[in-house]
């Protein structure tokens, strides 16, 4: 147990780092590995993600496909885990992937690479706060229709319950910024009690289970589409499941040791994620019924209606379901504190619109609050496109994977230039990857690079104006804003962090921290122990 003392010197460290980067300490560090680890995996939550997009990945190659993938979904992103972990370490800023594609990219061009960067990051982390909202409305309204079969579910229902899970996260992220991690340390028990409880449940109760031929080798496709068409596309169902795991980097101004334990939280979040969605992938594709009627279930959650197939009570069917509409809250909460936080921190930067309004910090209680309120107008904003259309949403869904997605391989592709350009071939940070590095920053960009092209494919055939999948056009006008802005204002005003003082820090890396190192190998173990 480290005495007061010890945690005051170590805190001094960690300011001196941030300082060193060019701000000044501001938010309160609450956060401990723990209540970090809870944080992120409340975010990354896989097994409860794949769940609801778990039809997709059935009509799109089947079972084989959601569960094989998986696999090596989770694999890939471990090398992007790993890669960002070993950055962050070094840089512990809340600004995540924007501020160190800062830092990593060559100098004539980082400030813009670092915009474009930032505006993907952020829309991405917006974008999915409104989704999770989405889908706990989803389950909210789900349990309704399912226990009076009379009532009828209407977009404006779904969105006002989703301004509803907003308004409940604001509150919680300004009034009690000091219950944040308890109530991560708290999610994390939930989260794994829910799993099992869950998987047990489903299991013990379905009488009339699918075989393992139809989970491991049927393939089915009913995409219109030819057989590797529809296989690529099944891919995507697993990579929505495995995203935001870069959410301790963006806590990190708000953790006691973020150099050493914000790269735990990361790389453990996706261990956790890959071990927990492979058994659920396993369990409700066993336990899941007739397909077309689990996909046009009038509770309009596919997950409801495999819950209610197995166990045929409706009580326990929404047992179940209300454990997951408590992760899904708890999963709002953390996703609108890390979208303030990455506001707060590109605001702090010049890189938004009334930057000194949302780069303010309220000195009582430590948190950016016009930065949080900003958050959840947009949330809110993003969830309204709901009441116009289906299509409009359903591309919100997807730029909120392909935004993270984007921001993950920009960062890659500059850290690979950063080593065989020779300007930086060590990241000089106590969590290191060693000689291993590189190759899983490439691993890591290749996979990126693919799934990210994939994410604009369309999902049926024959393709219309009404199943069209619009997240190109989306990601280009976002593109376009951002490189569009950057010309007339960023250009002038953007800052980032202080690259002239970091350049002089690779010499020193242990002065700069002042903290033991850490190894993948000595990573790695903790992972395989986790399993």
């Amino acid at each position: 147990m480290a005495t007061k003392d010890e945690v005051f010197d170590s805190e001094l460290k960690e300011d001196a780092v941030l300082e060193s980067l060019g701000y000044k300490q501001e938010l309160k560090r609450s956060f401990g590995l723990l209540g970090m680890l809870g944080f992120s995996f409340s975010i990354v939550t896989s097994w409860s993600a794949l769940g609801g997009v778990l039809i997709v990945g059935v009509l799109s190659g089947g079972p084989p496909v959601m569960i094989w993938s998986w696999i090596g979904i989770s694999i890939f992103s471990l090398a992007v885990a790993y890669s960002m972990a070993e950055i962050c370490s070094c840089y512990p800023l809340a600004g995540g992937q924007y501020s160190w594609v800062a830092i990593l990219a060559p100098p004539s061009v980082a400030r813009g690479l670092s915009w474009i960067t930032g505006w993907f990051m952020i829309v991405g982390i917006l974008a999915m706060g409104a989704t999770n909202n989405f889908i706990g409305a989803n389950f909210i309204l789900g349990q309704a229709n399912l226990s009076f079969p009379a009532y009828t579910i209407e977009r404006w229902h779904t969105v006002l319950v989703a301004y509803l899970i907003a308004f409940i996260s604001t509150a919680i992220n300004i009034y009690g910024p000091h219950l944040l991690d308890k109530i991560s340390r708290a999610a994390i028990s939930w989260n794994i009690l829910s799993f099992v409880v869950i998987i047990i449940v489903l299991l013990a109760c379905n009488d009339h289970k699918q075989s393992a031929h139809f989970v491991f080798k049927d393939f089915q496709n009913f995409t219109g589409f030819g057989t590797a068409y529809a296989a690529i596309l099944g891919l995507l169902q697993s990579s929505f499941g495995m995203c935001c795991y870069d959410a301790p980097a963006h806590m990190c101004e708000d953790m006691k040791k973020p150099s050493t334990q914000a790269p735990k939280a990361i790389v453990w979040s996706v261990y956790i994620g890959a071990v927990t969605g492979f058994i659920f992938l396993i369990t409700a594709t066993f336990c899941i019924g007739d397909i077309a009627a689990t996909a046009e279930s009038s509770t309009g959650v596919p997950l409801i209606e495999i819950f209610y197939n197995s166990t045929g009570s409706v009580a326990g069917t929404c047992v179940l379901s209300s454990m997951i509409v408590v992760i899904d809250i708890i999963c709002a909460n953390a996703l609108l504190a890390e979208g303030s936080r990455s506001l707060y921190a590109f605001a702090r930067d010049h890189g938004l619109p009334f930057s000194g309004l949302f780069a303010k910090v309220d000195p009582k209680r430590q948190v950016p609050v016009f930065a949080i309120l900003l958050t959840c107008l947009v949330q809110i904003a993003l969830n309204s496109i709901y009441f116009g259309t289906l299509t409009g949403f359903d591309t919100v869904i997807s730029i909120a994977t392909e935004g993270f997605y984007l921001s993950y391989a920009m960062l890659l592709l500059v850290r690979i230039m950063a080593y065989f350009s020779g300007r930086m071939r060590v990241i000089p940070g106590p969590y290191t990857l060693g000689r291993y590095s590189v190759w899983l920053n490439i691993l890591g960009l290749l996979f990126l690079v693919f799934t990210s092209i994939t994410f604009n494919f369309p999902t049926v055939n024959p393709v219309d104006r009404e199943n069209m999948n619009y997240t190109s056009a989306a990601i280009g006008v976002i593109a376009l804003i951002s490189i569009v802005t950057w010309v007339t204002t960023g250009r002038k005003h953007y800052s980032g962090p202080q690259v002239a003082a970091i350049d002089a820090a690779p010499g020193q890396p242990q002065a700069m921290h002042g903290q033991e190192h850490w190894h993948l190998s000595d990573d790695y173990h903790d992972g395989q122990s986790k399993q």
